[in-house]
């Protein structure tokens, strides 16, 4: 069964937005939708004006219209709490609801999420809007799922934020003098005598202070998790059989924490638009995929929407290449998705986003990209088997060999302080290892460093990229790891600082010190556009330090330069393990020929022989046995070696050297292994 209730195939659709158009046109949808083999349609998302005209008072005539409609073709309905998106009557009723900037600034109604999330008010309405769809529409045979808000990811400050920060904050600290010591206090004469001096960190007169900053975004990222837990609780309570989820905006959006998120959902879903066109863009959305899966532990999760035609690129909005949605669908799928659906069904004739790509176009059906629709649609309704529960490992859906550690505070860390060099970014240091990754052939998982020993014990290779902070209990997590016989690879920095962020004494990377048998004496930055040398032909950038061995033993050195000599890169045996440190930030080249390395001492191999470079090869496990999908992203012809029976052909048999030519892909059943 697919991860919404009462489907047995791969979801297929996207969101519709009826209300924007006449009653007339719903009728010509669902017949193109039928062409396109559409099974899933999102109601509501943006409709809280249309449902709730005026406060209190609802009209449900038209959505109890577009619902059984959608019932008597077939189509399944994710339907919508439309929260995200408040009506004219509330703000204009509410203004102390309205968001703040951290300049103080109170924006107006005119867009989407003009809302703050701490404002009761906001909490109130919404909740009374979702009780007024769970009663309606909890038990209704249509709806498959529930889709909670939209992208939560709003942030605001004032009034209503500072009341509940100081309550996090005494829940958390209980006293001021734990706080002050946490926060540092007495430095720039911070140190507070009464909670209620203290306010959300916003726009002051020089660099405010990190510990504050970091505090504030975890409460941040908990407000929201409340504002998704109120509306659970509700709908739950009154459709106890329909599974909840909300849509994760990947990979960039740094407001909440997945982790946390997708333990509280029914299954994860993501919003995923790929930032480049061509092979680089692949690369992006198996990151995005990869990304979904492993917050949803392993377990089968939901691409919720995508761009239908369009790549937008900062300024730009590139026609995606022919067959390119298809690949991307197929990527999703491959690594767990029980369907590809798209933002949006038909493009709107006016708004804000007039030329969002849409999978029935301004151009109408007659169209290249929704004859790619219903391609795609015929593509998927050959899949139906994938979204069989998996049988892989403890039920994952994927089983990476690899994986990478992503922690939220550490990305909410490097945002918050201000730190020797502007050039660390945790998401593009974990977005530029998975890249590697992936066109190494190789697919990851993302983990926690203290997450359950059981679940690290799947993995031969963890990748730490510029994880600034690490807690005590991170730092065991990874020590023991290696030590039972992991190969781990720590970048630059990593574990500088501990929950507080707070310097651990003696040394920077302190946290990981042991582990990896050195001790960083000092960082040495590197101006903006220089460059080191490291023994063996390749160079440092933006970045170096100064490592004494204190166990470990040298790979390579800095080659010119002030630390002409020391050690750049080292490796440390740990009980069975082996940690490797990297001291500088590497050339391309150099990124390259590590990341080989420690997948050759890991005894990690590519997926299938021929992958890698733009060949993707991904395995995903199902009841009914093993699927393998290839898809060739590059312009020139590629053979992979695979064996197993066609899913999209005439049920061929299909072994060795596979020739699979530019755009192409080939999806199969795989032999069971023998007994």
């Amino acid at each position: 069964m697919s991860v919404v209730r009462g489907a047995d195939r791969v979801l297929f659709g996207g969101d519709y937005n009826p209300e924007q158009w006449p009653e007339s046109v719903w009728h010509d949808d669902v017949r193109l939708m039928a062409a396109a083999g559409v099974n899933t349609v999102t109601l509501g998302v943006f409709s809280w004006s249309s449902i709730e005209p005026r406060e209190g008072e609802y009209d449900f005539g038209w959505l109890d219209r577009v619902i059984d409609l959608m019932h008597v073709n077939g189509i399944g309905v994710v339907l919508a709490t439309p929260t995200a998106s408040p009506p004219p009557w509330f703000t204009r009723a509410h203004p102390e609801a309205l968001n703040r900037t951290a300049d103080g600034v109170q924006l107006v109604h005119g867009s989407r999420d003009v809302y703050d999330p701490s404002a009761e008010a906001y909490r109130e309405a919404a909740r009374r809007v979702a009780t007024a769809l769970g009663e309606r529409y909890g038990r209704h045979e249509a709806v498959v799922a529930w889709h909670v808000h939209n992208e939560y990811g709003s942030v605001s400050y004032g009034p209503a934020t500072d009341r509940r920060f100081r309550d996090w904050l005494q829940a958390k600290y209980g006293d001021l003098g734990r706080l002050n010591d946490a926060w540092w206090s007495a430095f720039w004469s911070q140190r507070y005598a009464q909670w209620d001096e203290i306010l959300a960190p916003q726009a002051t007169q020089y660099l405010p202070n990190p510990s504050q900053m970091l505090d504030f975004r975890r409460f941040s990222a908990e407000v929201l998790l409340e504002c998704y837990r109120e509306q659970a609780r509700i709908l739950r309570g009154l459709s106890p059989d329909v599974p909840l989820t909300t849509n994760f905006m990947l990979p960039t959006w740094l407001h909440f924490d997945h982790w946390a998120f997708g333990a509280e959902v029914d299954f994860v879903s993501i919003d995923h638009y790929s930032d480049s066109p061509g092979v680089e863009g692949a690369a992006h959305a198996a990151f995005g995929a990869d990304q979904a899966r492993s917050f949803a532990r392993g377990r089968p999760w939901l691409l919720m929407e995508q761009g239908a035609n369009v790549t937008q690129v900062p300024g730009r909005m590139l026609v995606k290449e022919p067959g390119e949605v298809i690949r991307t669908s197929l990527q999703h799928v491959a690594r767990g998705s029980d369907g590809a659906l798209f933002f949006q069904w038909r493009a709107p004739l006016a708004g804000a986003e007039v030329f969002h790509s849409s999978m029935v176009p301004h151009s109408g059906a007659d169209s290249r990209a929704f004859r790619e629709m219903t391609e795609l649609g015929r593509v998927l309704g050959l899949l139906t088997d994938v979204v069989a529960p998996p049988r892989g490992p403890a039920g994952r859906v994927v089983t990476p060999r690899v994986a990478i550690a992503w922690e939220p505070d550490s990305w909410w860390a490097v945002e918050s302080v201000s730190l020797p060099s502007d050039h660390f970014s945790l998401l593009a240091s974990v977005r530029r290892a998975h890249r590697e990754l992936w066109f190494a052939g190789v697919s990851a998982d993302l983990v926690r460093l203290d997450d359950d020993p059981a679940e690290l014990a799947a993995y031969d290779l963890l990748l730490v990229p510029s994880q600034l902070l690490a807690t005590d209990e991170q730092a065991a997590g990874l020590d023991a790891w290696v030590q039972r016989g992991g190969h781990a690879v720590v970048w630059c920095f990593s574990g500088t600082v501990d929950a507080d962020l707070h310097v651990r004494p003696g040394g920077y990377s302190g946290a990981f010190a042991e582990t990896l048998g050195i001790r960083v004496e000092e960082p040495h930055p590197l101006p903006k556009g220089a460059r080191v040398a490291i023994e063996g032909g390749g160079s440092a950038h933006d970045w170096t330090e100064h490592v004494e061995l204190r166990g470990a033993s040298v790979v390579t050195r800095y080659a010119e330069g002030v630390l002409a000599g020391e050690p750049a890169i080292t490796e440390h045996r740990r009980g069975e393990g082996l940690a490797t440190y990297v001291s500088a930030e590497l050339d391309d080249a150099s990124f390259t020929a590590l990341v080989a390395s420690a997948l050759a001492a890991a005894g990690v191999e590519a997926e299938a022989p021929g992958a890698g470079g733009g060949m993707e090869v991904v395995r995903r496990h199902t009841a009914t046995g093993t699927v393998v999908v290839a898809i060739n992203h590059t312009a020139e012809s590629r053979t992979v070696a695979l064996a197993g029976t066609s899913l999209l052909g005439a049920g061929e048999a299909l072994e060795g050297g596979i020739p699979v030519p530019p755009g192409a892909f080939v999806v199969l059943r795989e032999p069971p292994l023998p007994a």
